[in-house]
């Protein structure tokens, strides 16, 4: 009696196969463009995923780690000149529930101050994720989060970095321990994590 393994093409058999079929399908496409002129003669079969640890930069903030939703991001800012309004730049873009400026949240975040990047506050380093009603926060955070006029609310399972102006901060009065000075900008790095 024939066993069924013995008929079953190996796994190597069947991934060598498939490379010849990537190949071949790569060769008859190398040389056709869908305006019916010859293509470039360079073909990647592999094309190079960006890296989640790349640093992107947005009106002088970088975050590195932007896109790598179970890990801290580190988070740098350096700019001597003051937003005049709002700025938010998606890092990833939630799938799921939109929050709205009367939402209660869970989110992880990273807080620094613009001017020179020195980190305030993390979630990250208290233990994790933290909930709240949007209300209950600076105006920054919840029309950065909930949405206004021009931004778009977050959805869960997001990122953002989001540049407050002082106006939408901490204002003229700073904090109370001194980690934000008096009329300072500040950044948040926020993910969305859950909404009610």
């Amino acid at each position: 009696m024939t066993s069924t393994a013995s008929i079953r093409p190996s796994a190597a058999t069947r991934v060598a196969g498939i490379a010849v079929a990537v190949v071949t399908l790569a060769a008859g496409l190398s040389g056709c463009s869908s305006d019916g002129k010859k293509a470039s003669e360079t073909f990647s079969a592999s094309p190079v995923a960006p890296s989640s640890t790349a640093p992107i930069t947005f009106n002088g903030v970088t975050v590195t780690g932007g896109s790598e939703l179970t890990a801290k991001p580190a988070v740098t800012s350096k700019s001597s000149t003051a937003p005049a309004s709002l700025q938010v730049k998606d890092l990833v873009v939630g799938t799921g529930a939109p929050a709205r400026p009367t939402s209660t949240v869970t989110v992880q975040y990273v807080g620094v101050r613009y001017a020179d990047g020195k980190q305030f506050d993390a979630s990250w380093d208290h233990g994790g994720a933290v909930g709240f009603p949007l209300r209950q926060v600076v105006p920054g955070f919840t029309r950065g989060i909930g949405g206004t006029t021009g931004i778009a609310p977050m959805k869960v399972g997001g990122r953002r970095v989001m540049i407050l102006p002082a106006a939408l901060g901490y204002g003229s009065t700073g904090t109370q321990d001194g980690s934000i000075p008096p009329n300072a900008p500040i950044v948040f790095v926020v993910d969305l994590v859950g909404v009610k």
